[in-house]
């Protein structure tokens, strides 16, 4: 452990170079379940941030120009280095998160985007028509420039590799600032990233805080393109920071308080175990999970029965260790607030299994019943292993229940009736319906993102290179013979 602490990566990555902040200003990366201090990494300020800018602006001419298939090479470099690194990256995140090193997936979904989007590029197309008399009139997509792409902490690797690679295939040059929580895995790809030859400025990777360095980032005049993941309240800053500054395009994945529905005729053993899974995974701490369960009065009392027998499956303890299968919480910061929730739990509803925290920074999963839909419980984002479960009796009442909150992001709902199920995949507010499965289930060829106070913009194999790309109209006037 203390050969790896020392080789860990801590300093900025700006225009090809890692160095120290402008500031020299460090802050701490805790290992959650130790509390130990793994790393002191550089804090951007705000002369870092415009020198990052600055640089990708000046490396965006050549790189724009390189044309997709030499862009290609690099990307392909960087998909097989990440490979290659599996295990420091997983080393790396579960010091940085506390998220059971046995739940590590990540490289290998990195790098199948980088290597996906490494052809991906020639999917950049535009339209042509004659429909104009004397016209020849065309569309083409053309990069923005220098954008910006702010990542949160729970899975930083994956959202890096999600908008790093189809920001670069598009053409643009890229100023990436991690998680504070989280940042050690996105610096250890910089150091891939010079590996793979990538040229000064394309790619700089700085590291901070919302203020001031992803503040900078929002209201920088030269930033043409924005995307953001991470928490509502953030988003909603950023959205104003674009708007008073250049009207910079932003699109963003934002919270959620994800609603599972459970009808009577569905197969109550697939029930239980995905949407127990769901809020489980990385202690809860996941945008999507299914949160707010709604299960038909009829069979209410064998599900929950047969819930908590699975939720309570778990096993704490080191994360690092491959046995472990539930983590602590990212940090105190988090761990007090998922506290300050099971107080309300307590208060508005019947807790039925868990509600107990310590000061390992672990809360054990927890279920509340009968809780009230206006309870701050029922309309807030949790972010840990807590879930309500309540019922109903008729479908439109479960439909009602699942549209009362402010976001949109993921709903499911079980049943053998496909009339049913198509009725409230319909209904239902969130930008991904799951039928007789939940979250993290999901599709790498269909969009994903939220309605409502979930964000806006759509990620995906086939949608994200379109948000790093601008559409422009060439009108052609020809000579008549």
């Amino acid at each position: 452990m203390e050969s790896m602490l020392n080789e860990i990566e801590t300093r900025l990555f700006i225009n090809g170079e890692f160095r120290a902040s402008s500031s020299r200003e460090t802050f701490k990366v805790v290992y959650p379940y130790t509390k130990q201090v793994v790393a002191q990494v550089q804090t951007a300020d705000i002369q870092d941030v415009e020198d990052a800018v600055t640089a990708a602006n000046a490396a965006f001419p050549a790189w724009r120009d390189l044309g997709t298939d030499k862009r290609a090479i690099y990307l392909r470099r960087l998909a097989q280095l990440i490979l290659e690194s599996n295990n420091e990256l997983a080393k790396l995140e579960t010091l940085s998160t506390g998220r059971p090193i046995s739940q590590f997936f990540d490289a290998s979904v990195a790098a199948d985007l980088f290597a996906y989007y490494a052809g991906g590029g020639w999917t950049a197309q535009g339209t042509a028509s004659l429909n104009t008399p004397d016209h020849l009139n065309l569309t083409v997509k053309q990069p923005y420039g220098v954008v910006a792409l702010i990542i949160p902490w729970n899975f930083p690797l994956v959202m890096l590799a999600g908008k790093l690679a189809p920001a670069l295939a598009a053409g643009n040059t890229v100023v990436l600032k991690s998680s504070e929580k989280a940042p050690l895995t996105s610096l250890y790809v910089a150091k891939l990233i010079e590996k793979a030859g990538f040229s000064p400025g394309v790619i700089n990777i700085i590291s901070g805080f919302g203020n001031p360095t992803g503040a900078a980032l929002a209201s920088h005049m030269i930033v043409r393109c924005i995307s953001f993941t991470g928490s509502t309240a953030t988003g909603q800053k950023i959205q104003a920071a674009a708007a008073e500054s250049n009207m910079k395009h932003v699109h963003m994945e934002l919270g959620g308080k994800s609603p599972a529905i459970i009808f009577e005729d569905a197969d109550l053993e697939t029930a239980v175990t995905q949407t127990q899974f769901s809020v489980q995974f990385n202690s809860g701490q996941v945008c999507s999970a299914n949160s707010r369960i709604y299960v038909h009065e009829s069979v209410a009392k064998q599900f929950v029965k047969l819930f908590r027998e699975k939720f309570a499956a778990v096993r704490m303890g080191d994360p690092l260790d491959p046995a472990t299968t539930h983590g602590p919480q990212v940090d105190l910061l988090q761990y007090n607030r998922i506290k300050e929730y099971l107080d309300i739990g307590e208060k508005d509803g019947t807790l039925s299994l868990g509600g107990d925290a310590n000061d390992g920074f672990f809360v054990r999963p927890t279920i509340f019943e009968g809780v009230a839909e206006d309870s701050r419980l029922m309309q807030e984002e949790v972010f840990g292993p807590v879930v309500v479960i309540n019922t109903f009796f008729t479908e439109t009442e479960a439909i009602q229940k699942a549209n009362n909150s402010g976001f949109g992001l993921y709903a499911a709902v079980f049943t053998k009736d496909i009339d049913r199920a198509v009725r409230l995949a319909k209904a239902l507010d969130a930008g991904t319906v799951g039928v007789n499965c939940t979250s993290p289930t999901n599709a790498k060829d269909t969009a994903f993102g939220g309605f409502k106070m979930s964000g806006n913009g759509r990620e995906g194999l086939l949608y994200s290179l379109d948000s790093f790309l601008e559409t422009k109209s060439i009108l052609i006037k020809t000579a008549r013979l």
